[in-house]
């Protein structure tokens, strides 16, 4: 391994990586992360099972039983924020680096983030996601092309990109000083999606920063079908507003954008069964979503191949409403009713 370009004195670090039904994926992420450049004697990783239905347990036992410093870790409850609980409160190390199961890393990822950690004196250091597709199909390639275009997900920098070093609400996959967790608390276990927004949001209220590193990289591997995507970005949009409660404020205005969206259309739909101002309004919101949606699929069009291009009109539309859907219900269940989250009807996905 090369290790020249690291500092004479390297901290122990932890990894850890919820995951649950990842059979297809997880022996390549804990291939890849083994491969890095960080020095083995010093890293380990958690691997935090949430009830897996296949063979992920299976394979996590090969991987500890053949691997120094892998360790599998039950997670009773199958939720990534109980997973991630977990493995802090098992973790050694100094620095604690959250991975996905659905990624691979280069070999210089975890060095690249503590040398950034260390380097910055941020709380919680990220890279960008390079977003790949689930499988060889225009569906798939059309979803992973439209989780990391602005007209998918606005300004989310980690998604999208960036050309510099920058300040952010958000990071994936962050990677933080242990300190970090004994000052402001664990993640949030009620948040079963969205706990990492929370928490940066924590980080960042308390004096910290968050920092996203441009020129660091991982290769994020998106959902494949349609009914995933959709299930996925419900699951978003849901609990946003469950986060908004929690920390006393809307995070960022990008967030608002799906359920303004769809709250227009289904409101202006409805009135204009008796207004015709109402039927403007729909025509209008409705046709400036038509024209962005042509044009952006019709570009992706003439770069990916027709058919990517006529999947993306519909992968747009789906991360929109699947995430205004799941928004406006949030705020009904969390900000109206302040019901429990409705967690055994969302169907959660890994």
């Amino acid at each position: 391994m090369v290790t020249e370009s690291l500092p004479e004195a390297m901290p122990f670090v932890s990894v850890i990586v919820p995951c649950r039904d990842e059979e297809a994926y997880i022996a390549r992420c804990l291939d890849s992360i083994l491969a890095g450049d960080y020095p083995r004697e010093m890293l380990e990783v958690l691997v935090v099972n949430g009830g897996s239905g296949d063979r992920t347990p299976q394979i996590l036992a090969d991987y500890a039983a053949t691997h120094r410093g892998v360790v599998a870790l039950e997670n009773l409850q199958g939720t990534t924020p109980a997973a991630l609980n977990i493995g802090i409160r098992a973790a050694s190390g100094g620095i604690i680096v959250r991975m996905d199961a659905h990624v691979l890393y280069p070999p210089d990822y975890i060095r690249r983030l503590v040398e950034g950690l260390q380097e910055s004196g941020a709380d919680n250091v990220g890279g960008v996601l390079e977003t790949m597709p689930g499988e060889d199909t225009p569906t798939a390639k059309a979803i992973a092309l439209g989780i990391s275009h602005r007209f998918g997900v606005g300004n989310s920098h980690f998604r999208v990109g960036t050309r510099e070093r920058r300040e952010v609400d958000t990071v994936p996959f962050g990677c933080f000083r242990r300190e970090v967790f004994e000052r402001i608390g664990l993640f949030d276990e009620e948040l079963i999606r969205n706990q990492d927004d929370e928490f940066n949001f924590r980080i960042i209220t308390r004096g910290g920063r968050v920092l996203l590193l441009p020129d660091v990289f991982c290769r994020y591997f998106a959902r494949r079908s349609f009914s995933q995507l959709t299930r996925m970005y419900y699951q978003y949009g849901y609990f946003k507003p469950l986060v908004a409660r929690k920390v006393g404020r809307v995070m960022t205005v990008r967030q608002l954008i799906p359920g303004l969206l769809v709250a227009a259309l289904a409101s202006s739909a409805a009135l204009g069964m008796w207004l015709p101002a109402a039927r403007a309004v729909f025509a209008l919101v409705a046709g400036s979503y038509l024209a962005l949606l042509v044009l952006c699929s019709a570009g992706a069009a003439r770069t990916h191949g027709l058919r990517c291009g006529a999947a993306l009109f519909a992968v747009f539309p789906t991360l929109h409403f699947s995430y205004g859907a799941g928004f406006l219900l949030g705020i009904r269940d969390h900000l109206l009713t302040r019901s429990a989250p409705r967690t055994s009807a969302l169907g959660l996905s890994r």
